[in-house]
This record gives C-alpha cells, sequence and structure tokens, in this order.
C-alpha cells in the first residue's frame, strides 16, 4: 500500500539500496521511534493514575456478575449501567481470579492507552514501508497527543477510554496493513461494542475497507456478516434481557437530541485552554500543501485507508457537538482527536514536514508544561469538570482508587449512614441522608454520585441515582437543562411510591402527589416498564422484552406525578 497525503512518503517505489551499515540500525530505529509514544504515555499516565466515579459504575456491575446475580447494577432489576460492554466483560474476566477490580480498571486502561499509542505507531510504519523503510520518521500527530492533559488522565480513570484508543488504533493497522482478510471485518465491527458510538466509525472503516478488497457480492455478504456477527448478537441479548435498545446512561442522557450550543461550548473548553487549533491547522496545512501533488491520481483504494479515520474522527466530534458534550473535560473528543491524528501519528523527514514538526514540537513543549484549564480541581461555570482533579481534592489522594472522600464531608457522612443502616438490619430507604421506611429488605441508597455510592451500598441492597444512570424509572423521566450530563433528577416522591412503604414519608413530601405517583405506576407503561426490568427472565419475557425494546425505549413521562397519573391512567 502507498502512503497517499505527500509523493515524498510513497513506499512502494523503487530506490537504490541502502548501505549494509545503514540497513544493520535503520529497522530497529525506525520500529524504536515508532514505539517512543506508547513508552511515554505509558510514563504520563501511570504518573496521572486514579479511578473517576463512573468507573466504579463498572467495578458494581462486574461483582453482581461474579457474585451470580447477572450484568446488573442493582440484583433483581435488569439496568444496562455500563456502556462500554467490551470492557465490562474484560474486567469480569480480569476480576474472576480474584484481582481487585478498581486497580485492575486502573492498571488495564493504562496499558491499553500505551497499547493503542503503539499500534498507532506499528500502522504509520506500515503506512511509511515498513520497519525497514528507508526514510527517518518523525513524531507530529503523536505529539499533539502526548502534549494533552486530557490524554494523560483518561489513560486510567476506570472507564473505557483506554480500549478505545486500542481499538482504534489497531483497527486502522489492520485497515492499512491486512485490507482483504475476513479477520479484518471482525475487528472493524467491534465498534459498537466499545462504545455505542463508535459504530459511526466501525461503519466508515468497513466502507473504506470494502473499497480497497472490492470484494466479491458474496465476499461483501461475508464480511458484512463477520463484522456484524458480535454486535447484532449482543444487541439482541441486550434488548431481550433489558428491554433496551440501548445502555440506560443513553437513555438518560437522550443520546438522540440535538443541543448544538451546548456542544459548541463544550468543543471551546477543550479546544480553548491548550490553544488546540494551532498545531492542528499546521498539521492541515502541511497535508493540504502535500496533498495537491500526492493525491493527483491516486486510486481510491490507495487514498481510502488515509482518509478513513480522519472522517471518523470528525463524525465522531459532530455526533459529540450534536448531543451537546459531556461534563468531563476534553474526554469525549479523545477518540475523534487520536482518528483524525492517526495518518499524521509519525511523518517523514522532509524539509515541510520537519518545520510544521518542529512547530507542534513547540507548542507541545508549552502545552505540557503550562497550559490548563482555568477551573483546575473544580466544576467549570458550564458544569464541565476537571474531573481528575475534582477526584484528588475530594478524597486527599494523588491517586485515588477506592474512594473513601477524606476531603469531603458529605459523602462520608451518607457511607456512614449507609453502614449504620446495614447494621442494624432494617429495610431502609435513604434519600441522600434522609431513612425512610422500604418496601424491599436490606438498605436501598439513592444518591447522585453513584459509582461511590455502589461501593458502599451491599450487593444485596440497591443503589440508585435519581439521574438515572442505573435507575430505569428515573432514566425514563423528563429532563430539564441542568448541568451536562445531568438533565434530569427524579422527584423524591417518585422513590417514596415505588420503593417506600405506604404511609411513611420524609419531611417536605406532599401524600397528594406521592398517591398520585403510586397510583401511576399501576398502569400501563409503567407497568411494562417494571415488568421489563423486574420480572423474572424466561423465554417469554425475553421475547415480549425483544418486540417491545422499541416503544419502552421511547418512553418519557412527565415529572409531575399528577399530570403523569393523568396522562398513564387517563
Amino acid at each position: 500500500m502507498t502512503s497517499t497525503y505527500s509523493p515524498e512518503v510513497r513506499v512502494a517505489q523503487a530506490r537504490p539500496p541502502l548501505a549494509a551499515g545503514h540497513g544493520r540500525w535503520r529497522g530497529p530505529a525506525r520500529l524504536a521511534l515508532a514505539l517512543l509514544p506508547a513508552l511515554v504515555i505509558a510514563v504520563a499516565g501511570f504518573q496521572r493514575r486514579w479511578m473517576s466515579d463512573d468507573g466504579h459504575i463498572y467495578v458494581r456491575t462486574v461483582r453482581q456478575v461474579l457474585a451470580g446475580n447477572g450484568p446488573v447494577f442493582n440484583a433483581g432489576e435488569r439496568a444496562e449501567s455500563s456502556t462500554g460492554t467490551l470492557w465490562q466483560w474484560l474486567l469480569v474476566a480480569a476480576g474472576a481470579p480474584g484481582l481487585d477490580i478498581a486497580t485492575a480498571a486502573m492498571y488495564g486502561g493504562l496499558l491499553l492507552t500505551a497499547a493503542g499509542f503503539a499500534l498507532a505507531g506499528l500502522a504509520a510504519l506500515r503506512l511509511h514501508g515498513g520497519a525497514g523503510g528507508s526514510r527517518v520518521l518523525l513524531p507530529c500527530g503523536a505529539l499533539v497527543l502526548l502534549a494533552l492533559p486530557p490524554v494523560w488522565d483518561f489513560a486510567t480513570s476506570g472507564l473505557e477510554t483506554g480500549l478505545a484508543t486500542c481499538w482504534l488504533a489497531g483497527a486502522w493497522l489492520a485497515l492499512v496493513a491486512r485490507p482483504r482478510a475476513l479477520t479484518t471485518c471482525a475487528v472493524l465491527g467491534l465498534g459498537p461494542l466499545v462504545r455505542p458510538d463508535l459504530a459511526l466509525v466501525s461503519a466508515v472503516f468497513l466502507a473504506a475497507q470494502w473499497a480497497v478488497a472490492r470484494p466479491s457480492w458474496r465476499g461483501a455478504l461475508a464480511g458484512a456478516g463477520v463484522a456484524g456477527a458480535l454486535p447484532v448478537a449482543y444487541e439482541i441479548f441486550r434488548m431481550g434481557y433489558y428491554g433496551h435498545l440501548m445502555p440506560l446512561p443513553g437513555v438518560t442522557k437522550e443520546a438522540s437530541r440535538s443541543l448544538w450550543g451546548r456542544g459548541f461550548d463544550y468543543l471551546s473548553d477543550f479546544v480553548g485552554p491548550y490553544v488546540l487549533w494551532l498545531p492542528l491547522l499546521m498539521i492541515v496545512a502541511a497535508v493540504l500543501a502535500s496533498g495537491r501533488a500526492g493525491w493527483r491520481g491516486e486510486r481510491v483504494e490507495a487514498v481510502a485507508p488515509v482518509l478513513a479515520p480522519v472522517v471518523a474522527g470528525a463524525l465522531c466530534w459532530l455526533y459529540v457537538i450534536k448531543v451537546g458534550g459531556d461534563f468531563m473535560h476534553g474526554r469525549m473528543f479523545l477518540p475523534g482527536l487520536l482518528l483524525m491524528l492517526l495518518p499524521v501519528f509519525l511523518v517523514p523527514l522532509t524539509r515541510a514536514w520537519t518545520i510544521v514538526a518542529a512547530g507542534v514540537a513547540v507548542w507541545a513543549v508549552v502545552c505540557a508544561a503550562v497550559l490548563r484549564v482555568p477551573y483546575e480541581g473544580r466544576i467549570g461555570p458550564a458544569g464541565v469538570a476537571d474531573e481528575r482533579g475534582v477526584y484528588v481534592w475530594q478524597n486527599a489522594a494523588s491517586h485515588p482508587v477506592h474512594h473513601d472522600f477524606a476531603g469531603q464531608a458529605g459523602n462520608k457522612a451518607y457511607a456512614a449512614l449507609v453502614r449504620e443502616r446495614v447494621r442494624r438490619g432494617t429495610p431502609t430507604l435513604l434519600l441522600a441522608r434522609t431513612p425512610v421506611k422500604a418496601a424491599r429488605p436490606g438498605v436501598t441508597g439513592v444518591y447522585n454520585t453513584l459509582g461511590f455510592s455502589g461501593a458502599v451500598v451491599p450487593l444485596s441492597g440497591a443503589a440508585l441515582d435519581p439521574i438515572g444512570l442505573a435507575y430505569p424509572l428515573a432514566a425514563h423521566s423528563e429532563g430539564f437543562h441542568g448541568r451536562v450530563g445531568h438533565d434530569k433528577r427524579l422527584p423524591d416522591e417518585w422513590i417514596v411510591a415505588e420503593r417506600g412503604v405506604k404511609g411513611s414519608l420524609p419531611d417536605g413530601l406532599d401524600p397528594a402527589r406521592v398517591a398520585a405517583a403510586r397510583r401511576a405506576l399501576r398502569c400501563e407503561p409503567f407497568t411494562e416498564l417494571r415488568a421489563a426490568t423486574r420480572a423474572p427472565m424466561s423465554v417469554g419475557r425475553f421475547w415480549r422484552n425483544l418486540t417491545g425494546a422499541v416503544g419502552l425505549t421511547s418512553f418519557r413521562f412527565p415529572n409531575d406525578p399528577v399530570r403523569a397519573e393523568r396522562e398513564a391512567c387517563g
């Protein structure tokens, strides 16, 4: 395969043979340079290692699986709180031998991030003639990634970001190296299992693969079958088991809505503090300058593998902007940025690329040393957080793994109350820190910090969040324009009506509204939602969930119990 963005980097052309001395060191030197970014990110990620609260959401689900309760957040209620399906099951495999799941998630993410950078370097080598090629390569796109603090932070965090980095780079290496193999189709099709939104990347990469391979119709069908086998099989399981088309966070965050203004604010929050537009403009200018000569006359099968990650990355950014971004600074833009930089991860030693790489290197040093978000360690005015900084501060620890919130009195008080109620053995519903008699045994804790709540509430109890990341009733409520990713909050009347004992009300709740919520819960489609997520699993229940998943996923109800009762019950 030939490189397509500069005539000077085409690799399949005859060149004079290298001198014997050069041949001995050129290959190992090129390989070492290609793998150097992986070493750098491993060191930077280790120095910033930590565990996010959302990472602990994965941990509780994994604990439930290993305890025999199934892939659920709370025993007895089928709710898919894990956005990264493949990451969840990798953690199950890590926890099965008895490893600490949180520690495995933190270091596993770091290893996968480093592996992703190594795969990106190997793909760059392949693009530029393999390890034995004659041209010296310089880091360029790799420098942009290595200079950004969010890249260091989310090299760990316990989330699926490291797996996404590894899959994206590995998928591109497969596309560049062996575009005609069915195994390539299998790798390219895994996007929806890494994260649902990465289905965009799978679609673009598969289209590029087919443009290169030009298979027969039988070959195309075989490739599509191989690519879609696991994602389609899991989607059928998801619909039948959970009764939903997507993980529950996709429902609570309204993954299909459009919030362009908020999304552009999120983009500005990421690009602005690091002056990120500067190195990107330098790279784009170099690509366009060389492309005018280098792309002329190239066949589509030569251009497609190089353009595919750029197109896929741009689509990823467009989707993130459309849905309004996220509450974690920079996190959702990292996969798209990696994709767009893959074709220039390493560049050839030419005059133009040397100038650009030098300019990017100067920016990278300044960015890594000086540039930071103005709200470092806090939540910014738009609701976007320096997530790692927040948990370092709240836990009074440089590398928080198991959060004890030594610097945050409110969370410590909640944990103490949960433990005290567990010792008593009395069925209790905790609305934040207000105890109410519960309708089910054990402790049911309702708290915004879901991963922390899931860590302190026993697996036999229930850890619920009014936002709806792991609580189906809350996920299907109507939202409001709140903090990014936290646009829903189920009123306490609903929680008491569903989980509390009749006649036991905390101060401040209107008995009439609680009664209206109880009546609404006995009407459709509330009864079907509860049956889909709580009724014993059987062949009939699986089929009913499967056929009703579309309608159930789209179901929303007003936060006001009186209005909801009127609409549901007539």
